[in-house]
């Protein structure tokens, strides 16, 4: 791959983590789970939180080809599949629907009364749900020689240190952008994702009809 091919694929790989990840909009739970804890517990919430989430990134993606392969799934089916739960994702963030396809109310009230909240709900699901791990598993699975499967990981470690950098700084996201500036950032990145599910989905689907009429 030449410089520009693989500084595009770079850019195509951390945008679609980062947008399906969306630690903007993470902030909100965050905020809302720790306002009542100290500085120092906030630290080490936000950095246990991402490592975990990192880590259950990192497994699907260099695991998910075994995974497939043990279940006899193709990477085009996962790519249809995993474009119609991104388009799903995709037109709740377009509506506004506040992380809602991620964390349900029963499951903040249960975060409530726990001690420590980095595992679960804000690395599972809130950062590394359903969609992220899919979209790490079908980015591998599409990813052609080790250049793309690097670039690939490279996106997941920029995502999730970006994601760090992000909660850190949670409480300034929060009063700078309010409420109304997070869900216009959600709405935007919705946008982006419904574009790459309805590729993930096309890609696969026009795929898996070349392998069908070559059969």
């Amino acid at each position: 791959m030449e410089i520009n091919d693989m500084l595009l694929y770079f850019v195509y790989a951390f945008t679609t983590i980062f947008v399906i990840v969306n630690p903007i909009e993470a902030t909100l739970v965050y905020v809302t789970l720790t306002s009542p804890l100290s500085p120092s517990e906030r630290r080490h919430i936000c950095r246990r939180s991402t490592l975990v989430a990192f880590a259950i990134a990192i497994l699907f993606a260099i695991a998910g080809d075994t995974v497939l392969r043990l279940f006899g799934i193709t990477v085009d089916s996962l790519r249809v599949a995993g474009g119609v739960l991104l388009f799903l994702v995709a037109i709740d963030m377009l509506r506004g629907v506040r992380q809602q396809n991620k964390v349900t109310e029963a499951e903040l009230r249960d975060a409530n009364q726990r001690e420590d909240v980095s595992i679960f709900p804000l690395a599972i699901p809130l950062l590394t749900g359903p969609g992220a791990i899919t979209t790490v598993v079908v980015l591998m699975g599409a990813a052609v020689g080790y250049a793309e499967k690097s670039l690939v990981l490279l996106a997941i470690v920029s995502t999730f240190l970006a994601t760090y950098l992000i909660l850190k700084s949670s409480e300034h996201i929060d009063q700078a952008l309010g409420i109304t500036g997070i869900m216009v950032m959600t709405r935007i990145m919705g946008l982006i994702l419904g574009a790459v599910a309805v590729n993930f989905v096309a890609t696969g689907a026009w795929n898996l009809y070349l392998a069908l009429a070559g059969a």
